[in-house]
């Protein structure tokens, strides 16, 4: 008769004990019952914590919070310092002036075509003054707003215009522009399951989206959120979707400000009320204390002081002195309660706390520890820009140059690699200029990254600054200040002269 020892990790008691010796099989059943009341601490609720939990799937929770939680932020961004300080700290960090491209197109021997990848070079810096369907924008502004819209809002769409539109007039000589497209205009309620669409975006069996649902007419001139909107069905292989998706099979993004705007209104009373405090602690107020009941008089008229710098008060009568209302106000912990509230922040938004607080305290390897960690999520959420928005561009861009002529494909071409180019995000800060820039040199001369590479990382666009350097080297030259080595440097030159 085999006995149990352990009921699913429990000691067995007496009775366990007991019930063992007399039937195996109902301290069997008993171990299983007992297995089954086991749980997570943090699954059960108690009078000290309350159990939260999520019902249905990601998709219906954003139904149910997105629109909310968006107008929230949008309004925190408007009304608080700080969220607009958040907000921008991360976009400038993403896009900054915006992701340089580099072509790279290969030819089919498997080199760069050069001549191709400067034709595709000189039509996109001439695309990019005038990228969208207003015409009010350029492309590293476009990036911005994008990139603002979707952290704010949680999602921004876009639609990629071709060839000739009634109305449309394309600012640039390919005839490609986008359309921005605000999260409101994609209204969450549209959902038909015989249609298969969920949030205003149609898919088909796989779930793969077919196409987006777009309100014809302004978002702000119909109800929002609701089924009684008519929409004009744009296809998916146009569309752009930019979006905060944190869950499989989600369709539409939550704002980034949904965990910390709870935090961020808490910090704007508190500020507040601390700011109240010392208005009222700046207006000098005092008393005049009496020693018993007996002291005042009914008869009494108001008396009142008047104070000024080194006065000397000799009116006071018996038993009476000066009392003073203080209000211990400015509180010194503020400033120790808003770090950690705003390291708080910075941790629930993916921002440095540095960046938003604007405290550069501690040695260089501190804050270069602090840059380090922080960019590894920079690049992740750059790299989420890049596939949403500015590959599909690139790619869709490179396909109608070729076909309107502007940049026809070369016969000698590879074409799987057309669209093939370096997205270039933005570059660590350099903390020290030195040693940062040393250490590009040292990778440039190992072979481990090019000039060019380097140079779009200083957010420069790496033959602007070949021409800048030749025509300066040209006209150093002219004025005779080459060296006899054939470099030229106006700083040596200048020094060398006798």
């Amino acid at each position: 008769m085999q006995k149990l020892t352990l009921i699913q990790g429990f000691k067995m008691n007496i009775l366990d004990k007991a019930i063992n010796y007399i039937s195996p099989e109902k301290a069997a059943r008993r171990a299983a019952y007992r297995s089954a009341a086991a749980s997570y601490e943090a699954s059960e609720s108690n009078r000290l914590r309350n159990f939260r939990k999520s019902s249905g799937g990601q998709n219906i929770n954003v139904q149910r919070s997105a629109y909310d939680l968006r107008v929230q932020a949008r309004h925190a961004v408007l009304n608080h310092d700080l969220a607009r300080g958040v907000l921008e700290t991360m976009v400038n960090n993403v896009v900054g002036n915006g992701v340089g491209i580099e072509p790279q197109p290969k030819d089919t021997s498997g080199n760069v075509h050069e001549q191709y990848a400067n034709d595709l070079r000189e039509a996109w810096k001439d695309w990019t003054a005038s990228p969208d369907v207003t015409g009010r924008h350029k492309w590293s502004q476009v990036q911005r707003l994008l990139a603002w819209s979707r952290y704010r809002d949680g999602e921004v769409f876009g639609q990629m215009v071709f060839g000739d539109k009634a109305g449309l007039v394309h600012g640039t000589r390919v005839p490609f522009s986008i359309e921005m497209i605000d999260a409101d205009s994609v209204p969450l309620g549209l959902n038909n399951t015989t249609d298969k669409i969920i949030q205003g975006i149609r898919v088909n069996g796989w779930g793969r989206p077919q196409a987006l649902h777009v309100i014809k007419q302004s978002p702000w001139q119909t109800t929002l959120n609701t089924m009684s909107v008519d929409t004009v069905p744009v296809p998916w292989a146009r569309v752009l979707h930019y979006a905060g998706l944190e869950s499989i099979g989600q369709m539409r993004g939550v704002t980034k400000f949904a965990s910390i705007l709870n935090r961020l209104e808490d910090v704007k009373d508190y500020e507040e009320s601390e700011r109240v405090a010392a208005k009222i602690a700046a207006k000098l107020t005092a008393y005049i204390r009496k020693g018993s009941t007996d002291d005042y008089s009914a008869s009494e008229t108001d008396r009142q002081i008047d104070f000024e710098a080194g006065m000397v008060i000799d009116d006071l009568g018996p038993g009476e002195d000066i009392g003073m209302i203080d209000s211990k106000r400015p509180n010194p912990n503020l400033i120790t309660f808003r770090a950690g509230q705003l390291k708080a922040v910075a941790a629930g938004f993916g921002t440095s706390y540095s960046s938003i607080s604007k405290s550069y305290d501690g040695t260089y390897s501190a804050q270069r520890q602090e840059l380090v960690e922080q960019w590894v999520n920079y690049a992740i959420e750059t790299d989420n820009f890049v596939c949403a928005i500015v590959n599909p561009t690139w790619s869709n861009f490179v396909r109608v140059a070729n076909l309107s002529g502007v940049v026809p494909m070369p016969r000698d071409i590879d074409p799987l690699t057309v669209n093939d180019a370096l997205f270039v995000g933005q570059q660590m800060p350099w903390i020290d200029p030195l040693k940062e820039a040393m250490g590009n040199k040292a990778l440039v001369d190992a072979g481990f990254a090019s000039e060019i590479e380097v140079i779009r990382k200083r957010g420069q666009n790496p033959y602007d600054v070949i021409t800048q350097l030749s025509s300066y080297q040209k006209k150093l030259a002219d004025n005779g200040l080459a060296k006899v080595d054939g470099t030229v440097g106006l700083v040596d030159a200048l020094l060398n002269t006798d």
